[in-house]
């Protein structure tokens, strides 16, 4: 039995996995605190599906790219509840998770998160017969050095809030090669953790640390001021 935990966003996630099935899920696309939602999230959602905390063998979570509150919120929530526990805790991408959303696409598959200033977080993707093939690990990258990386002939499908703010620019350099996925496709769900997480051996709670790909902006200014020190 597997619980999911997504806060790496704006989309907060909770899914619980058993017997090779998701047998619950809760999503919301919000701008809301995730610090006040998530508990009650996962506490009705183990209670709709009849579960208890100690029937649970693993816990999956979207370790990042992202968010640095969403992620923090996040695992440390999964870390608490795998330390009282004593089961294992299982790191998925969070841009694996959106991709999972064009699995079925024939080209490459690219997740992309706004990072602001003309950067995204990126990964590229391509299906094969055991699931999602990685070409390229996620990356904190500038828009324009990922479009200028691509194969000149592969279809492209861009997956995420990123795409779409980026859209201009994709249609101008890729034409018709590139797909823009639709709304509804753009927003990772937390059914696939389990799935990702099953065959994963995960760490302990206390090793395990979230993937930021880059420092916060106010870490960063710290670092910069005192890098004399």
């Amino acid at each position: 039995m597997i619980l999911g935990i997504d806060t790496s966003n704006d989309t907060l996630g909770v899914s619980i996995w058993r017997d090779g099935k998701v047998i619950g899920e809760f999503v919301t696309n919000l701008k809301k605190n995730h610090s006040v939602r998530l508990l009650p999230a996962i506490a009705e959602l183990m209670k709709e599906c009849d579960v208890t905390p100690q029937a649970l063998t693993k816990i999956a979570i979207a370790e990042g790219p992202g968010s640095y509150t969403g992620l923090r919120i996040g695992v440390t929530v999964a870390k608490t509840m795998a330390w009282d526990l004593q089961i294992p805790l299982v790191g998925v991408s969070s841009l694996v998770l959106m991709a999972q959303n064009g699995r079925f696409f024939d080209g490459l598959i690219i997740p992309i998160m706004d990072a602001r200033r003309g950067n995204v977080y990126a990964g590229i993707y391509k299906k094969e017969a055991a699931g999602l093939a990685t070409l390229k690990p996620d990356q904190h990258v500038s828009f324009e050095d990922l479009l200028a990386g691509l194969d000149a002939k592969s279809d492209v499908l861009f997956i995420g809030d990123g795409a779409v703010h980026f859209q201009e620019e994709i249609a101008g350099q890729l034409g018709a090669r590139a797909t823009i996925a639709e709304a509804a496709l753009c927003y990772p769900r937390p059914a696939f953790l389990g799935e990702l997480a099953q065959h994963k051996d995960g760490v302990p709670a206390h090793s395990f640390v979230p993937t930021y790909l880059k420092l916060a902006e106010a870490e960063s200014k710290w670092l910069e001021a005192n890098k004399h020190d």
